[in-house]
């Protein structure tokens, strides 16, 4: 069973945060080393006030056994005293005293959970309206005669999306506050403790948190003038969503940060006056008992929340409403937003992968790959020709975005690659090539295609021993101007110093004086691997990726993963 929280030790946060000496802050509390300790086993972080009427009812239930819960969404574990659940999972709620925070159990797991994250269910097989229905039923004379808005009367459908819609303009008023106090209560003191953080650390371990507040403080407005306060059921939010759709991708860096963040955050909390240096803001904020790497995870989970609540929504609200193709819409662009997301995450996870792949090609020239490219879209073998020698040329061709790299294997050591040269894809044009023929080179072709440049003044006959392989080649070639087009329409870049970075990790990774080689498991799977294609729709388990603490990776890194030239 859970243990109730200690107290926090009486300090004067004000003193710890302006002070630039810690010495003889601890004087009335015990030594450092007792504190500091004191704040480390302090795990159990939330006692926030609860309550009410629907409390009481629940813990009624809870005292005879038949109370649980079905998680609506992940709970990603921060704490040691939190329990991880995944949508789907059954709960069985142990105590619910607290508003926000109960205590639960899965199998031998306890711990608390977000009361939000999940629906109750009576004995299993009672679904929530039915509960919702029990505890209206209890309380319905004194709703009436409040003259509360949800009276008596309304049908369960119209009351279900009325309780969707509180809950959005809940929880968003809770995730302004939850932004306002980090950027207040933490952001604020770190600027002013020149000695104790730099701007590029404060921009490790925030992100860009300031930049998700100022666009939530916006979006908030938005939802609060389309909210209707007498009649819930009856506001149309889900324009706010499609107006709000692309500024919702600034998540994109938020998210792609957030394990840097952690790891820089985990170093200096290893140091002590940053223990007390954080645990001091907070409560000067009058912030809940949360830590700050708890308060850091909330946008990455907010963001994969929205389509979830949207499809909530969707789910109880009928096609006559006046909302409804809204919400609908909202839905898809929210999905799109959250594969969006994932699809940048998995782009910059790969550059690392990318940059080695370089640094194990014999004799490279020119510019960087990462200079331009950011994502092995196909490779395999093709018979290269070209004017105006038109003579054969077995060459291993590696389509990144925009380029085209082709290499020479080898003659003793088929795993060694030697670089060749590369072709600009924004310059080519990809001509489909009838078998017999071909007028350009004056020779008889089969499973050929062109790359040409549009003045026709550079044509490349390339030649796949298969009819299958010369389609795959196709498609991937028609992948990787889509691909471009997308991340022109996105605004997908990546950054000097990530680029600068992999390079430099890469370069690590092969130190002077070791032979650098490609694999023969490496070049046998690039032989075998299938055409990789861009999704086109979004899963629902795929929008609450980015809120689990380890993302499984796609299967066509699966295999490169664990070869020489791909390992970190």
């Amino acid at each position: 069973m859970k243990t109730k929280p200690k107290p926090c030790p009486a300090l004067n946060p004000k003193a710890i945060i302006q002070s630039k000496h810690s010495s003889g802050l601890v004087d009335e509390v015990g030594s450092e080393d007792d504190l500091y300790n004191e704040f480390r086993s302090s795990s159990n972080r939330f006692r926030h006030p609860g309550g009410g009427g629907e409390q009481l009812a629940i813990n009624e239930l809870i005292s005879d056994g038949s109370v649980c819960a079905e998680a609506l969404w992940d709970h990603v574990t921060m704490d040691d005293q939190e329990l991880g659940f995944k949508a789907g999972d059954v709960i069985e709620v142990v105590d619910a005293t607290n508003k926000e925070w109960w205590w639960g159990r899965v199998l031998d797991s306890e711990g608390w959970f977000p009361a939000s994250f999940v629906r109750l269910r009576v004995n299993q097989d009672e679904p929530m309206e039915e509960y919702l229905a029990h505890l209206d039923g209890a309380s319905e004379g004194g709703r009436a005669s409040m003259g509360g808005p949800l009276g008596p009367g309304l049908p369960c459908k119209e009351q279900m999306r009325a309780n969707v819609i509180n809950e959005i303009m809940n929880t968003e008023r809770d995730y302004i506050k939850h932004l306002k106090d980090i950027c207040e209560g933490y952001i604020k003191q770190c600027r002013k403790r020149t000695d104790m953080f730099t701007e590029e650390q404060l921009r490790t371990i925030f992100g860009n948190i300031d930049e998700l507040y100022r666009f939530q403080k916006k979006f908030l407005k938005a939802l609060e003038k389309k909210f209707n306060k007498d009649h819930p059921h009856l506001s149309e939010i889900g324009s706010c969503f499609l107006e709000h759709q692309t500024n919702f991708q600034i998540y994109s860096e938020y998210c792609n940060n957030h394990p840097n963040a952690c790891v820089q955050l985990s170093k200096v909390m290893k140091i002590k006056k940053y223990v007390f240096f954080f645990e001091a803001c907070r409560l000067l904020q009058k912030m809940i008992d949360i830590s700050l790497d708890g308060f850091l995870l909330t946008p990455v989970q907010k963001i994969c929340k929205y389509p979830l609540q949207l499809a909530e929504l969707l789910k109880y609200t009928n096609p006559q409403h006046r909302d409804y193709k809204d919400v609908e819409a909202a839905l898809n662009a929210m999905k799109n937003v959250a594969r969006l997301i994932n699809e940048r995450k998995r782009r910059l996870e790969n550059i690392d992968k990318i940059a080695q792949w370089q640094s194990s090609i014999e004799d490279w020239e020119g510019e960087d790959i990462l200079s331009r490219s950011s994502d092995l879209i196909f490779s395999g073998d093709l018979t290269k020709i070209s004017q105006p020698q038109a003579k054969g040329q077995q060459r291993m061709f590696f389509l990144f975005d925009h380029q085209l790299v082709f290499c020479k294997k080898d003659l003793l050591r088929r795993d060694i690659l030697y670089y060749k040269g590369r072709l600009d894809m924004d310059q080519m044009q990809v001509v489909d090539v009838e078998d017999g023929k071909d007028k350009d080179f004056n020779m008889s072709v089969k499973n050929a295609l062109k790359l040409c440049s549009p003045g026709g003044e550079e044509v490349h006959l390339l030649c796949a021993k298969k009819p299958e392989q010369k389609q795959r080649w196709l498609r991937a070639f028609a992948d990787e101007r889509e691909q471009v087009q997308h991340d022109l329409e996105t605004g997908f870049t990546i950054t000097e110093v990530q680029k600068k970075q992999a390079m430099l990790n890469a370069s690590k990774s092969h130190p002077t004086g070791k032979p650098k080689a490609v694999t023969r498991p490496y070049y046998d799977f690039l032989l075998r691997q299938k055409h990789p294609t861009l999704p086109t729709s979004l899963p629902q388990q795929q929008v609450i990726m980015l809120a689990e603490p380890k993302r499984k990776t796609s299967n066509f890194w699966h295999n490169i993963g664990r070869l020489t030239p791909f390992k970190k």
